[in-house]
């Protein structure tokens, strides 16, 4: 065979090449010619998700091959061979083809079918692809509710809970409270920028008696998260029997409310589609006696995950800051405090309406 595999990924630094190009290689096994066509990098600003494309005796066959750390690689698998199968979601999911572990443990590269272009855009989206998208996201969160294998799903993946905006606040204060030490020497921007973000952070550490309640009364049961709901990960696929969704990229799959997964999805519509997609919701998730809250309160669950991420997100580059002096952590600490900036929220209100303490709703999330 002439597989040109050794020219896959080649100049790219790219740990477990080796493993990879034997996994591909034996995928490919059995036919007489065989070359790279393409090979297209998908992930930005990271490389580790990759098309490549082969040529093979008149035929095409392309992949999708994805870099993980071992851990997350583990998280995708148990998603694909276990906690999906056992909803009865199996067939949609990414179809993960063969795995290769770098000899040291370094990483692991998936090799996944490649479904083509059929991501949801977001953008001036047609309603039917949405709604077999809406579809498959209730059902995963309907039949995970409360589910047996929940305890699995927390272990291996994440706890999207009231805890993540706990710990999350807690960290990144923690975490810019580093950046004042005398070892710093902070220059005057950069002192005003930890200095603003640390108060938008107290803010929210002195409002979480107000959003554990809000959790506690609006949530809903627990259920299996995708963790990470953005279009891009939202397939709807054309078949021979219709329209089909898949939901691929489980790297950040955990536990925890709607509330997380509905913030992410929507988010990616304009403002003024959101309320008609919530409502392909509410169709498919009111028969099993889910009721959910009014949109003030949804707001309100909705906030708690969003800044929960904004606080996960200044954790990392301020680390690097403290223990690197990594000059880039500055301008990621300000995309953060951009974010807070421009933060709006996720559904139009009613004229009049504003968000309170949440004692008893009159319309709680219930199975």
């Amino acid at each position: 065979m002439n597989l040109d595999l050794n020219q896959l990924l080649e100049g790219t630094g790219q740990p477990g090449l080796p493993e990879l190009r034997d996994l591909l290689r034996e995928l490919l096994g059995g036919q007489a010619t065989c070359r790279l066509l393409e090979q297209h990098q998908l992930s930005w600003p990271h490389p580790r998700v990759y098309r490549v494309r082969f040529g093979l005796e008149g035929a095409v066959r392309s992949f999708v091959i994805k870099r993980l750390e071992p851990a997350v690689a583990q998280r995708n698998q148990l998603v694909m061979s276990r906690w999906l199968p056992a909803v009865g979601l199996r067939d949609h999911g990414p179809t993960l083809l063969g795995a290769a572990a770098e000899l040291t443990g370094q990483c692991v590269w998936h090799v996944y079918e490649d479904l083509g272009d059929w991501a949801l855009n977001g953008q001036a989206e047609l309603l039917p692809p949405v709604k077999v998208a809406v579809d498959l996201i209730a059902q995963l969160h309907l039949r995970f509710a409360d589910h047996v294998l929940l305890p699995e799903c927390r272990l291996h993946g994440g706890d999207f809970g009231i805890g993540f905006f706990v710990s999350n606040v807690r960290d990144a204060i923690r975490c810019l409270d580093a950046l004042h030490g005398p070892q710093m020497a902070l220059e005057p921007q950069h002192a005003r920028l930890v200095d603003g973000l640390l108060a938008r952070l107290h803010t929210l550490r002195a409002e979480h008696a107000e959003r554990i309640q809000a959790l506690e009364e609006l949530g809903g049961p627990e259920t299996l998260l995708h963790g990470d709901l953005w279009t891009t990960n939202t397939f709807v696929i054309p078949t021979g029997d219709g329209m089909r969704a898949r939901l691929i990229d489980w790297d950040h799959a955990g536990v925890g409310p709607i509330s997380y997964d509905l913030s992410t999805f929507l988010l990616r519509f304009p403002c003024e589609q959101r309320l008609q997609i919530l409502e392909l919701y509410r169709e498919v998730v009111s028969p099993a006696g889910w009721r959910l809250p009014p949109p003030q309160h949804l707001n309100l669950l909705f906030e708690s995950a969003e800044y929960a991420r904004f606080a996960n997100r200044i954790i990392w580059p301020a680390i690097a800051l403290v223990q690197e002096r990594a000059e880039w952590g500055y301008d990621a600490l300000a995309e953060v405090e951009r974010w807070f900036e421009d933060w709006r929220p996720v559904l139009p209100e009613e004229v009049g309406s504003r968000r309170t303490t949440i004692l008893k709703p009159r319309l709680p999330l219930a199975i």
